[in-house]
């Protein structure tokens, strides 16, 4: 394996364990307002198999938003990218994943981004965007970064979710969780719709829009609906975008 790099921008603060950040009004220079929210390990080391599984070949140089402990390039590395770059904002996950990429780049998104160099042939930003202030200007940043033909691969939590409809309308509650979709971290949703627009005005051409398998039950009501159910059923959405 190459020679890890690592570079650290900001203050980014180190806690034991866990994806943490909720970007808010904090002085001490890792965006306004940022709560700390402690999260299980295991939050950093959900392996996206379905996600890496959908990615064409060759890879090119990849470039893994939001990389946490490195499962993610685990799973990448047997397809045998010619560089292997991730980006995380904490300490102790981005340790943990020096093991597997070649570089990785510890801080926010938006500030280390610009500081990258030479451009990539396979972006990922795997349940990232929906902790960003502005994710707009995060997609606009890996258009910058992309070489021509770049593929860019997102997944978002589905905003139009039937449970979240259900505990809005019912319940009269946003009934935030430590994690899973109504993640208390998260400051930005997406419908299908607002995905695919904000990865096109970045500058990137929409492909294929998907979602993880359904189960039998919510498989059959799909087909019965002709797909239209499925913007409820779909816990997150995927797109695989071009440049």
């Amino acid at each position: 394996m190459a020679r890890v790099k690592s570079k650290t921008f900001g203050t980014a603060p180190k806690w034991a364990v866990g994806r943490a950040h909720r970007t808010g009004a904090r002085k001490d220079g890792m965006g306004e307002n940022q709560r700390l929210v402690e999260k299980p390990s295991p939050y950093y080391g959900v392996l996206r198999t379905d996600m890496v599984a959908a990615l064409p070949d060759p890879l090119g140089r990849v470039l893994d938003v939001g990389c946490a402990a490195g499962a993610t390039g685990t799973l990448l590395r047997p397809r045998q990218p010619s560089q292997l770059v991730g980006v995380e904002i904490d300490p102790e996950a981005a340790k943990r994943a020096e093991a597997i990429y070649d570089e990785v780049h510890i801080g926010p998104a938006d500030e280390v981004l610009p500081a990258l160099a030479g451009r990539f042939d396979t972006i990922l930003c795997y349940d990232v965007l929906e902790h960003l202030v502005d994710p707009w200007k995060v997609l606009r940043q890996l258009a910058n970064l992309s070489s021509p033909g770049a593929r860019l691969h997102v997944s978002v939590p589905n905003a139009r979710h039937i449970s979240l409809m259900i505990d809005l309308a019912l319940r009269g509650s946003f009934n935030y969780q430590p994690s899973g979709h109504r993640d208390d971290t998260h400051l930005r949703w997406f419908t299908p719709r607002d995905l695919d627009a904000a990865v096109t005005q970045a500058g990137f051409s929409v492909k294929v829009r998907s979602h993880a398998p359904f189960r039998p039950t919510r498989r059959a009501l799909a087909r019965m609906t002709r797909g239209l159910s499925s913007e409820f059923l779909a816990t997150q959405w995927h797109v695989l975008a071009v440049r």
